[in-house]
């Protein structure tokens, strides 16, 4: 998908303040039991998802996050569908004061590149 010059931008300057980790690095921390949060829409969710990921589409996150995840030094990794929303919730996350939130670089998309498990509906 093609995104507008004024949100890669606003992307670009959000992930000057977050930690991004990649798929490997991502499958790795899961066997530890990290969380992992899929922020994406409703109908991406629905068509499959990350095996063992939570759902907080990126509208709601922030207000349904406590009650999710009320630990706010738990490890928590976020993803979307290439890593542009993830970023943005995590940026928003570590602001509610949230310690050790990551975005996964690539999001849906390279974590199906790299042939991770995955449930599908």
């Amino acid at each position: 998908m093609a995104h507008s010059i004024e949100f890669e931008k606003l992307v670009d300057e959000v992930k000057k303040n977050i930690a991004e980790i990649s798929v490997s690095e991502t499958l790795e921390k899961l066997k530890e039991g990290t969380n992992l949060i899929d922020v994406r829409e409703d109908n991406e969710w629905d068509k499959g998802h990350i095996k063992g990921a939570v759902h907080l589409g990126r509208g709601i996150i922030e207000r349904d996050i406590i009650d999710q995840f009320p630990d706010k030094n738990a490890e928590l990794i976020l993803y979307c569908g290439g890593g542009f929303r993830s970023a943005l919730s995590a940026e928003n996350l570590q602001k509610m004061g949230y310690q050790n939130v990551f975005s996964m670089a690539g999001g849906w998309r390279a974590w199906q590149d790299a042939n991770g498990p995955v449930e599908l509906k």
